[in-house]
């Protein structure tokens, strides 16, 4: 299959998938939070599965550099989303601790992130999924050679 411009390539098209994903997933989660963003939503879903889990991990997950992951994360401390509770001995390695409002907000939020998922995968069949996925994870494992 010949391509006549980069924009014509499959890897254009996944960005262009996850671009709208992101859009969709955001017009979404506005209806119900208002002051939160879809990177935001993802770091108290992380938390909330693994508080002990370091900043430089989170920033890893969601795929964001240290100092992205810093600002998002000062908003969110901002926004009374979390609370840094400081450790003594060493001041990088404060904890980060979700906020009852980070709490309220994951719970408001979870049949949300489901309709996403759902919305995303309209038509897909169990097989085709699997096999997207598969594939992939074909181009990533290329990409890291």
């Amino acid at each position: 299959m010949k391509q006549k411009n980069p924009t014509g390539t499959v890897l254009y098209t996944i960005e262009q998938a996850i671009k709208e994903y992101r859009k969709v997933c955001q017009k979404n989660i506005e209806k119900v939070v208002s002051d939160i963003t879809v990177d935001q939503c993802l770091v108290l879903i992380i938390l909330n599965e693994n508080e002990k889990i370091s900043q430089i991990e989170i920033a890893k997950l969601i795929f964001k550099d240290n100092a992205s992951i810093t600002r998002i994360i000062e908003l969110m401390v901002k926004k009374d989303y979390l609370i840094r509770e400081a450790n003594e001995i060493d001041k990088r390695k404060s904890k980060l601790v979700i906020t009852e409002k980070g709490r309220e907000t994951i719970v408001l939020l979870t049949p949300v992130f489901n309709l996403n998922r759902k919305t995303a995968l309209d038509g897909l069949s169990f097989d085709e999924i699997e096999l997207l996925d598969k594939l992939l994870h074909k181009i990533i494992s290329n990409c890291k050679k």
